[in-house]
């Protein structure tokens, strides 16, 4: 299996390291406007073949798959060219900036017959896999309520770099260099969190966003920082549960946290990821009366990228694919529209996905 890294950042060095750990997968090569960048990724990973623009890499086309780790604007275009070209993708998150984008991915990935995937992180936390394993064998009844909190804090210290002065943080606050806030950011993660969990998309929600004042006229050079800091949501599930799901960057106390709670008429489960420590929890049957909760142990599971390449090799289903990419990019574009409306209650417009 021969992959092409697209964009050659921070994060396609997780996806390097990935892939050079499967049997049978090489990179092949590497595809970056910054040729200072392009260079030393492609050493650091002993990749053959480098590319400064994505047309001349299709024209070589000696590649099967490609892990697309460009910038959000940039994942709908260059997707689209390299599916038209009959290659599998997995894009990092978000699939596109807006629904209809991803609607489009999604779509052609369909039409060519190729392998479409978004690449969601946290469902490799195997607790999570648990949960929702269990919800779907009925383990806690009807699913009534949930809570759901992504918790960051790199505004109010520097564990991961100084925001003020560094431009891959600072960029996450300015809508002008492409960020959607939190929202985007990380409110896709939670939101696919409580939905693979529940067995269930959101169907309805109200949100409200919140920008901090950060700096003397909000602005730090050429950023305004004018992006969603924190966000708060209200959400119906399709399957009838009502709950709440919350993200911030002033989570103090908490550097990288996910948590979630699911109540259903016959039980409860609890799910959580933090500092990197993974738990589940369980309050059923006979432990009801007295409040009792009981651990679950869970197995490893296989990464993302495993699953990828699995599902290319027609040994697995392409787990989180396009469509359920653009399933959470259409409840993200009815969060923003909720928010300018005063967070009205608004139905999520799935129609077309």
């Amino acid at each position: 299996m021969r992959v092409l890294i697209l964009g050659t950042g921070n994060m396609a060095r997780n996806h390097a390291a990935a892939f050079q750990k499967m049997p049978g997968v090489e990179i092949v090569a590497g595809v970056d406007r910054r040729p200072d960048m392009l260079a030393e990724f492609c050493e650091a990973y002993d990749v053959a073949e480098k590319f400064e623009d994505l047309r001349e890499a299709i024209a070589w086309g000696a590649f099967d798959a490609v892990s697309n780790v460009t910038p959000d604007a940039a994942h709908h275009p260059t997707t689209l060219q390299l599916l038209a070209a009959g290659k599998h993708v997995l894009c990092e998150k978000p699939l596109a900036t807006n629904a209809a984008n991803a609607q489009e991915m999604t779509a052609l990935a369909e039409e060519k017959g190729v392998i479409g995937m978004v690449n969601l992180s946290y469902r490799d936390v195997a607790v999570l896999q648990k949960a929702a394993q269990l919800v779907g064998e009925g383990a806690i009844g009807a699913l009534r309520h949930f809570e759901a909190s992504y918790l960051q804090s790199w505004l109010t210290q520097p564990a991961w770099g100084d925001w003020r002065t560094e431009s891959q943080w600072l960029w996450r606050l300015s809508t002008e260099h492409g960020s959607k806030g939190v929202l985007g950011d990380v409110g896709i993660h939670i939101l696919d969190f409580t939905a693979f969990a529940a067995q269930s998309p959101v169907s309805e929600l109200s949100c409200r966003l919140k920008t901090f004042d950060k700096a003397e006229g909000n602005r730090i050079g050429e950023y305004p920082l004018d992006a969603n800091d924190s966000f708060t949501l209200q959400a119906e599930l399709k399957n009838g549960a009502l709950g709440t799901i919350t993200a911030t960057r002033f989570a103090s106390g908490h550097h990288n946290d996910l948590r979630l709670r699911l109540y259903g008429d016959e039980g409860g489960l609890e799910v959580s990821f933090e500092n990197r420590i993974e738990r589940l929890r369980i309050c059923r049957g006979s432990d009801l009366m007295e409040a009792r909760w009981q651990d679950i142990e869970a197995g490893p599971v296989p990464t993302v990228y495993e699953r990828f390449i699995d599902a290319i090799r027609g040994n697995g289903k392409p787990e989180p694919d396009f469509a359920h990419g653009a399933l959470l990019q259409a409840a993200l574009d009815t969060a923003e529209r909720s928010d300018a409306s005063n967070g009205a209650f608004l139905k999520v417009d799935d129609d077309t996905v």
